[in-house]
């Protein structure tokens, strides 16, 4: 059996040269003997013949069987070689998408120049770029789970199944000991409390499993919410039966697409396992029954209810949102402002239904401070010092309780300048380092259905603001916020004066 590469460069050869003889089908099938069904299977990279007929195939080609049979293709086909032999055909998840591997094959047969023109774009705009291959996974996982709207019944049965199995109290925190418990007794789990320390390097890992000798190695530093994420996530790859796995608790270094995924399967039936569906369902039913907005009162419940992080509770909104309340038209974002660089990333999104505002952007531009993504983080920059790792607010409006709670909340409607898109932003920010802050973003689109379901959408105290997606493409004119002059837009600027002129001209003559 020859792999699927080298039936395509054997398709692509043969194809090749009798073009280039201007044989036709009927004429090589004539010299072969063989159909020109077969032949046609052979060119589009879905047959590989065997020796006796690789060698008629030879003689009537003027070619010698090596040369069909090696995996070199001539200059004009480098870049379909490139992309053969980085195997990155094989690691894409074309069935995740209904896509079948003939067809992509036989795409590249049909036109080997010109899909190799456009390979050959494609791999200059990554090396333009500096992405990697885990570039392409992330953006193809990110692919999946708009596709099937971030809510995957599969695991949530899994997870039912599991609760079920260990007789998990639903309404109630999942203690991490419960579940660290399960991995030692049931799976045979060495947990080892502060296992990094001997390694300063991996001081923001929070957790390494060691396959061998089927230990957990923990870092020191969790707290009882992240402890017991990360013990569900390692229940999680044993309940799904994922075998293909990084052994760190974040990605690294992806080295393939089924990797990248299952790493996302664990971390949702984690969070699943943590925030039980129905429960969950029933609060948000609460939370967007509310007549006002209560400053975010409802979020801090939910936190404290199920031992859950803003993080773990954003995403889970995003699983149940479009599912069962109708909300599809949503975008997720996470936020990082490097405060030893002030630079602010995204580096985490989701776009379900369309690609809403605001977006990933590679071009080291600034996001627009008018966001209040990006507001709340220049304010917790301005307003907190660190200490001992946690945010402690100076400016406390109650004394009684400042005790920290290591986030803050906030909401706003930004309207998407010269659109007529508007979104129900809510935001958490936290410290989520000493040198970093991060914030969480949910937007709703204002649609119909938005209007139907969330009851305090016209709470009167909820902000408004007229927003961008970076400084550079703003045309807000004399905005206080402004990080960076709109240099986008004055070149545009530049470019439709210049062409003025030059119909002018032309106009003239």
């Amino acid at each position: 059996m020859k792999s699927q590469n080298n039936k395509i460069v054997f398709g692509l050869k043969v194809r090749q040269l009798r073009n280039a003889q201007n044989a036709s089908f009927a004429l090589l099938a004539e010299q072969t003997g063989m159909s020109v069904s077969y032949l046609n299977e052979i060119e589009k990279g879905k047959k590989y013949p065997k020796e006796d007929k690789i060698k008629l195939l030879a003689k009537a080609l003027n070619t010698t069987p090596e040369s069909l049979t090696n995996q070199r293709l001539p200059k004009s086909l480098e870049p379909v070689e490139t992309l053969l032999q980085s195997n990155f055909l094989n690691e894409l998840p074309l069935d995740l998408f209904g896509i079948d591997l003939a067809k992509v094959v036989e795409i590249i047969a049909n036109a080997p120049l010109r899909v190799g023109a456009f390979i050959s774009t494609l791999v200059e705009l990554s090396r333009n770029y500096a992405l990697r291959e885990e570039n392409f996974y992330f953006a193809a996982l990110r692919s999946y789970l708009e596709l099937h709207n971030n809510y995957f019944e599969d695991i949530e049965v899994a997870v039912s199944q599991f609760v079920r199995q260990h007789k998990i109290a639903t309404d109630q925190v999942v203690p991490a000991k419960f579940l660290g418990d399960i991995l030692e007794n049931k799976l045979g789990y060495t947990l080892i409390e502060n296992g990094l320390a001997d390694y300063p390097e991996l001081k923001n890992i929070r957790s390494v499993f060691v396959p061998k000798s089927n230990k957990l190695l923990l870092n020191a530093s969790l707290n009882e919410q992240q402890r017991a994420f990360q013990f569900g996530k390692e229940l999680g790859f044993h309940a799904l039966g994922l075998k293909e796995r990084a052994y760190t608790s974040s990605l690294l270094r992806v080295k393939t697409f089924d990797e990248a995924l299952n790493h996302f399967k664990a971390g949702y039936f984690s969070a699943a396992l943590l925030m039980n569906l129905d429960a969950f369902n029933k609060d948000i039913e609460q939370f967007l029954s509310m007549p006002k907005w209560d400053n975010g009162a409802i979020f801090e419940r939910l936190i404290t209810k199920y031992g859950a992080t803003p993080e773990m509770l954003f995403q889970r909104i995003t699983n149940v949102l479009p599912q069962f309340f109708g909300l599809s038209n949503l975008f997720f974002l996470r936020f990082v402002h490097n405060l030893s660089t002030n630079k602010i990333d995204i580096n985490k999104e989701l776009h379900l239904n369309q690609r809403h505002h605001p977006h990933g952007n590679g071009l080291d531009e600034h996001y627009c401070r008018r966001w209040i993504s990006i507001s709340l983080l220049k304010d917790l920059q301005n307003t907190s010092d660190t200490e001992g790792g946690q945010i402690f607010e100076k400016n406390s409006e109650n004394p009684q309780n400042s005790e920290d709670k290591g986030y803050k909340i906030g909401i706003q409607k930004s309207r998407y300048l010269q659109t007529d898109d508007e979104y129900l932003c809510f935001t958490v920010v936290r410290h989520a380092s000493k040198v970093r802050n991060a914030s969480l973003t949910i937007g709703i689109l204002i649609d119909a259905e938005a209007r139907k379901r969330v009851h305090f959408l016209s709470d009167p105290d909820i902000s408004s603001r007229e927003v961008s997606t970076t400084c550079e493409r703003c045309a807000v004119v004399n905005c206080a916020e402004r990080a960076a002059e709109p240099s986008i837009i004055q070149r545009r600027e530049n470019w439709a004066r210049l062409n003025d002129a030059l119909g002018k001209i032309l106009d003239n003559k």
